[in-house]
C-alpha cells in the first residue's frame, strides 16, 4: 500500500543519493524500515477476577506463564493496576493487562478514566462464564466513548474437556454453539444489541475463534494499524503466516525502488552497499514477523513442549535462527550464480555512456526484487514447517 509516508521517505533517500551521500542514505533506508515497525497498537485486556485475562495476555505474546516478563496468572485477582506488558518483537504493540471491573472502587462509568481510556485503541472484554453486569456497563460505557469491544468467553478447553468427560454422546461443535448461545443471550437479556462472542483457549489459539477474532480485529482497525497487528500475531494458522508473506511482499517493490535509486549514482561499489544495507534490514524483519529468530523460536519451544532441536531440524533457510548481517547476506546472494552474475552486471554497466545508468537501475530493481522475493518465500516455508511441527505435537500429546 504506497502511503504518504512512503512516498515521503522515497523522497528524502533519493535527495541523499542524488546529492552523492551514501552515508545519509543507508541511514534514512534504515529509518524507513524501522518506522514501518513504531505504529502503536495498544491492546486493553478487561474481565472479572479469574476470567483468564493474564493468561490471554501471555498467549498473545508468545511467552509463556512461567517465563520472565509474563504477565502474572493466578486463581485470584492478580492485577490490582494497570499493567502493560509489549510483544518481544514488536515493542510497538502492547497488550495493557487491567483490574477487572468488580475487584476497583471505580463504578463503570469512572473505571475507564481511571485506567486511561485514551490510551487503547480496543477492549477485549474476558469471562470465563456468562458475562456480569460488570462488564456489560463497560461494554456501554466504551461504546458510549466511542471505541470498539468485544467480548471473549475464555477457557473453552476446559469447559470441552468436563462436558465430554460427562456426556454419553459428546459433540463439541454442539457444545461451543451452546456456550456461544448461553453467553449471547445472557448479553441481550442485558440490552447489548446483537452481541458477537469469541470462544478461545488460551493455550489452544490455533482452534476455536482465535482466528475468526484476529480477522473481525483487522477489519475493524484503521487501515495503518492492521500489519502492527498482524506482524504482532503469532502464527496459528496457514492463513496467518500467508497473510504476514503478503504484506511482506507489497514492500518489496519500494525496496527495489531505493535500489534502482542507489543504482543511479555513478560511485563504485556503492549500489552494493545499499543493496546489502537494505536487505539485511528487510531480511531481519522478515525474520521476526514470521517468529524464525532463536528468542522465539525457544518460547515456541516452551510453550509447545516440542524440543527446540527438533523445531530447528525443519527449518532450510541459512538466514533463519541467525543474526543478520551483511557479511551473511552476501555470502547467500553469491552462492545463487544468477544473483551473483547481475551484481556483477549492474557494477560494470553503470559506467557505460548513455544507456549505462538506466541499465544498472534497472538491474538493481531486478537484483534486489528477486533475492527478496527469494528470501521470503523461503522463510515463509520454514515458518510454515516449524508451525505444523509445534502443532502436530500439541495435537498428539
Amino acid at each position: 500500500m504506497d502511503t504518504p509516508h512512503d512516498r515521503e521517505s522515497l523522497e528524502e533517500i533519493r535527495d541523499a543519493l542524488k546529492n552523492n551521500n551514501p552515508a545519509l542514505a543507508i541511514a534514512k533506508i534504515q529509518e524507513y524500515l524501522d518506522k514501518q515497525n513504531k505504529t502503536p497498537l495498544n491492546i486493553a485486556i478487561t474481565g472479572e477476577c479469574g476470567s483468564g485475562k493474564s493468561t490471554f495476555v501471555n498467549s498473545f505474546r508468545g511467552v509463556d506463564n512461567k517465563a520472565e516478563g509474563a504477565a502474572p496468572t493466578g486463581c485470584v485477582e492478580t492485577t490490582s493496576v494497570v499493567t502493560p506488558y509489549a510483544h518481544p518483537n514488536y515493542p510497538n504493540v502492547t497488550l495493557w493487562d487491567l483490574p477487572g471491573v468488580g475487584t476497583t472502587k471505580f463504578p463503570a462509568d469512572q473505571y475507564l478514566n481511571h485506567v486511561g481510556f485514551e490510551t487503547f485503541d480496543f477492549f477485549i472484554i474476558i469471562s470465563a462464564t456468562r458475562f456480569t453486569e460488570n462488564d456489560v456497563k463497560l461494554a456501554r460505557e466504551i461504546k458510549r466513548m466511542g471505541k470498539k469491544f468485544y467480548f471473549v468467553r475464555s477457557k473453552i478447553d476446559s469447559d470441552l474437556y468436563n462436558e465430554r468427560r460427562s456426556q454419553r454422546e459428546f459433540n463439541e461443535t454442539e457444545t461451543k454453539e451452546l456456550i456461544r448461545d448461553n453467553c449471547i443471550q445472557g448479553l441481550q437479556e442485558q440490552g447489548i444489541q446483537s452481541p458477537q462472542v469469541f470462544l478461545v483457549s488460551s493455550f489452544e489459539l490455533h482452534l476455536h475463534d482465535f482466528s475468526l477474532l484476529h480477522e473481525t480485529l483487522e477489519r475493524e482497525l484503521p487501515e495503518h494499524k492492521r500489519n502492527a497487528l498482524l506482524f504482532a500475531m503469532p502464527n496459528i494458522s496457514q492463513q496467518i503466516i500467508n497473510k504476514k508473506k503478503e504484506a511482506f511482499h507489497d514492500k518489496i517493490k519500494y525496496v527495489a525502488t531505493l535500489s534502482a535509486a542507489a543504482a543511479a549514482v555513478p560511485v563504485p561499489g556503492l549500489s552494493i552497499a545499499v543493496d546489502v544495507a537494505l536487505l539485511a534490514g528487510v531480511v531481519t524483519q522478515y525474520i521476526f514477523g514470521f517468529g524464525l529468530d532463536i528468542p522465539s523460536l525457544k518460547r515456541l519451544a516452551g510453550n509447545t513442549g516440542v524440543p527446540f532441536n527438533d523445531l530447528m531440524s525443519v527449518i532450510t533457510s541459512p538466514l533463519a535462527a541467525t543474526k543478520i548481517t551483511p557479511a551473511l547476506i552476501i555470502k547467500v546472494l553469491t552462492q545463487g550464480a544468477s544473483t551473483a552474475a547481475l551484481m556483477v552486471a549492474e557494477e560494470g554497466s553503470r559506467f557505460i555512456p548513455i544507456i549505462g545508468i538506466p541499465a544498472a537501475m534497472a538491474l538493481s530493481f531486478t537484483t534486489t526484487y528477486r533475492a527478496l522475493n527469494g528470501f521470503l518465500n523461503k522463510l515463509a516455508d520454514d515458518a510454515q514447517k516449524v508451525f505444523e511441527k509445534a502443532l502436530r505435537r500439541n495435537t498428539t500429546d
